[in-house]
């Protein structure tokens, strides 16, 4: 089959298209024919040798994909058959044509979703309602700051910020930025290339600031995070795109706040996609991707690059200049 590769840590020139071998479904798995996935910042950080897959996983390029179930393997519970529409959260091998996925990852493609649409949502969406749900405890009415609110978790993120009855807030880097958070549903944004978005976030929230900050920034943005984040308030780091470094009084500031910190990462919650999360995500969110329900949620989609042309896409997300999710083709 065809499959993403790299040869050596680096650049996006690095990448290719390589022939290698089809996997086959183990105990419990199932194999799916891939239609689409989707780009993270995972991948760029793997493909420069700063984010290995866990071990046993695929090396192959990919945290999320969409297809058919083309396969069954052994001890499979009949829970899918062959042909369903399926798109799944992954620890790796998305961008190839064909991937193994234990059954209980699964999650079945909303009615009238196509194939390019379904793989913008399991890495995302299932991000942004772990970080809301069950780690924050997002409580109806509470305010949520979300940094790179464009980002594809930004953009899911300001829609179930609004599905759980509270406010989201968003930063992003340029108003065309802005204005696509806003027609998601953000509350207020703020360009926090040009403005203190912390002095600004207090002035929205007159001076109580915000309950929960969904950050994927960092070091850089840990005053101003503070400065912004209301008594008792919960900071949730999930990305590190300014680097971990913290110079001054963190703790100290913290303290005064009575405020907590909490932090989570992508693959190192295997067993989360088939536990609580990723069923109420299943049960509670997936039915308003459907048409003709209200609140309607939709996954944004920047753009779509074949396979062989993995280089361009991986070069427009490491430019900051997508809006949503850039998804992968596969051909079929």
């Amino acid at each position: 089959m065809l499959a993403a590769y790299f040869d050596c840590p680096g650049g996006p020139e690095n990448l290719y298209v390589k022939k290698v071998m089809k996997p086959h479904p183990r105990e419990g798995e199932v194999l799916v024919k891939v239609a689409a996935s989707a780009l993270n910042r995972a991948d760029l950080l793997q493909r420069r040798g700063k984010y290995p897959p866990p071990k046993g996983a695929s090396d192959i390029l990919g945290l999320e994909a969409s297809g058919s179930v083309a396969g069954l393997g052994p001890g499979c519970k009949g829970q899918w058959k062959i042909g369903d529409a399926v798109m799944a959260l992954l620890s790796g091998g998305g961008q190839a044509e064909y991937v193994t996925v234990p059954e209980g990852y699964l999650m079945p493609i909303p009615n009238d979703m196509t194939f390019i649409q379904a793989a913008a949502i399991p890495e995302a969406w299932l991000t942004a309602f772990q970080l809301l749900h069950f780690v924050g405890k997002i409580q109806k009415g509470e305010r949520v700051l979300i940094h790179a609110g464009a980002s594809g978790v930004g953009m899911a993120a300001v829609q179930l910020v609004r599905l759980a009855k509270a406010i989201p807030i968003v930063t992003a880097g340029t108003q065309e930025k802005l204005k696509a958070t806003a027609n998601a549903g953000a509350a207020a944004g703020f360009n926090y290339k040009n403005e203190d978005f912390s002095e600004k976030v207090l002035a929205f929230t007159q001076g109580s600031g915000v309950d929960i900050i969904l950050d994927c920034v960092g070091g850089s943005y840990w005053e101003k995070n503070l400065n912004c984040l209301s008594t008792d308030g919960r900071w949730i780091i999930y990305g590190l795109l300014s680097g971990g470094e913290v110079h001054g009084d963190l703790l100290a500031r913290l303290l005064s706040k009575r405020a907590s910190i909490h932090t989570t990462l992508l693959r190192s919650r295997d067993k989360e996609a088939s536990n609580g999360c990723q069923q109420s995500f299943t049960e509670n969110v997936l039915p308003y991707f459907s048409g003709g329900t209200s609140p309607h949620l939709q996954p944004l989609v920047d753009s779509v690059y074949p396979l062989h042309e993995i280089a361009g896409a991986h070069r427009i997300m490491e430019d900051n200049k997508n809006i949503g999710k850039i998804v992968i083709e596969v051909p079929a």
